[in-house]
């Protein structure tokens, strides 16, 4: 399958996790050359350039480009593939965010498959556009096929920070694999809080299906705790099959982050989702 074709696609399949009105709201796709609210100075495209330097519009309106500028794995300094050398696309997922009590923006842009890895490549840019506008900074998140930002886009961990939330993910006839990070931006640069892995199927008899959910916590630290419940439910679908199909049932499994003042990192109170994780890579 075609790489464009493959990511329509997965992006079908991919709605339920993405965008409701309410969270549409807050995540915004705008046409590259249109200017940024209340400039007349700047354009979306003038940011995108500052991640690929020769991003231009062909006669269909669609922004093509060779390789971004150098930048580093979210996950790991050497981890992630190569860039694709050319890339395009007519838009980017754009969200305003709050980053040590200064108005920030930060720009998604999946620019498709990587030479030499299965999980693509995609940029996650931070800007600061109070002014003229400057890239703070720009990681690779890419950690499967397709990445997006995944509803609700970010969290509010205090009056004066975010935590961002995308996502990456591929199918298949059956499956669905979904990897979704938590990252945080401490000094106007983007750090991993935790990934969470989770995997549905659609058989013969049953579904199964792994639904996250977010909150946060007010527990008195600098930033506040966040809560992530990924809720595993097995469904009947009333078909006759072969294999016996398992029991229906339904149960939440929880995991709080709270801030460390000490180590300066988010830490989790148990490794609940580690061991989901593990359970699911049995099941691929």
């Amino acid at each position: 399958m075609k790489p464009a074709l493959f990511r329509f696609f997965l992006t079908l399949t991919l709605l339920p996790f993405l965008w409701t009105a309410a969270g549409a709201q807050a995540v915004g796709f705008p046409e590259l050359g249109s200017a940024l609210p209340g400039r007349t100075d700047a354009t979306y495209l003038d940011l995108a350039r500052m991640v690929i330097p020769d991003l231009a519009a062909d006669q269909d309106g669609f922004y093509r480009g060779g390789l971004p500028i150098e930048m580093r794995h979210i996950e790991r300094p050497d981890g992630g593939g190569s860039p694709p050398e050319t890339s395009g696309f007519s838009n980017a997922a754009v969200l305003a965010i709050k980053a040590g009590g200064k108005d920030r923006l930060a720009m998604l842009f999946d620019l498709g498959d990587s030479p030499d890895s299965a999980e693509g490549y995609a940029v996650l840019a931070l800007y600061d556009v109070t002014a003229k506008p400057k890239l703070l900074d720009a990681v690779n998140v890419a950690l499967d096929r397709g990445t997006y930002f995944r509803e609700p886009g970010k969290l509010s961990v205090g009056t004066n920070d975010d935590v961002l939330i995308t996502m990456s993910a591929h199918f298949n006839s059956s499956q669905n694999y979904v990897i979704t990070p938590l990252i945080m931006i401490r000094n106007d640069r983007f750090e991993l809080i935790d990934m969470i892995f989770t995997f549905d199927e659609n058989l013969c008899a049953y579904s199964r299906k792994q639904d996250v959910a977010f909150e946060t916590i007010a527990d008195g630290q600098l930033y506040a705790a966040i809560k992530v419940t990924v809720t595993d439910a097995t469904v009947l679908n009333g078909e006759s099959c072969d294999d016996t199909p398992p029991r229906p049932e339904s149960h939440a499994i929880s995991v709080i982050y709270h801030w460390d003042k000490k180590t300066s990192h988010y830490i989790k109170d148990s490794d609940t989702l580690d061991k989901l994780a593990g359970e699911n890579a049995k099941r691929f």
